[in-house]
């Protein structure tokens, strides 16, 4: 298959569960997550506001806020800034209809970054949503922890990769 023939695959898969289904097969996912030992000693990790269609971090964010410092990503044309998250952080509609913290960009570095991603493969290969914001990102934290996490469904055996794809440390799914 070929990026353009995955993704179809993968939209194709995840319209056969609710939202409310996707946010019940999300809560392992991001247990699991927040059992890991890469998360449990960061101090500082990327995160990502959820669409309904990926696995709901909204809750999770929420949660852990107070006790690290939790950047979200924020997409300013081509590309993506970090922001921190707190609890008092505002948060509103943006590009592709993503909630986004209004605040200042965050300008410190991270122990851990966690991924979104349509498809991974069991060599940490991801494929994104085709505009290249996360790979573009990625590569300038070449030496820090990436997760990606995903539905099982979303495991597929390749994915298919070009040089400028940045592959994941690990990937967590249920």
């Amino acid at each position: 298959m070929d990026k353009k023939e995955l993704r179809s695959y993968v939209r194709q898969q995840k319209k056969q569960f609710t939202p409310e289904q996707l946010i019940e097969k999300s809560l392992p996912i991001m247990q699991k997550l927040e059992q890991h030992p890469l998360f449990q000693k960061a101090a500082t990790v990327m995160l990502y506001s959820s669409l309904p269609d990926e696995v709901f971090t909204h809750d999770f964010i929420k949660n852990w806020c107070s006790v690290k410092k939790i950047i979200l990503p924020t997409v300013v044309g081509d590309d993506i800034i970090p922001v921190e998250m707190n609890a008092q952080t505002h948060l509103v509609v943006g590009d592709f209809d993503i909630l986004e913290p209004e605040s200042e960009p965050y300008e410190g570095g991270f122990d851990l970054i966690v991924v979104p991603g349509m498809a991974f493969d069991t060599q940490g290969n991801r494929l994104g949503r085709g505009k290249g914001y996360y790979d573009r990102f990625l590569c300038q934290y070449p030496d820090v922890p990436k997760i990606g996490i995903c539905f099982d469904f979303q495991r597929v055996d390749a994915v298919p990769t070009e040089p400028t794809d940045i592959p994941m440390t690990e990937i967590i799914y249920g």
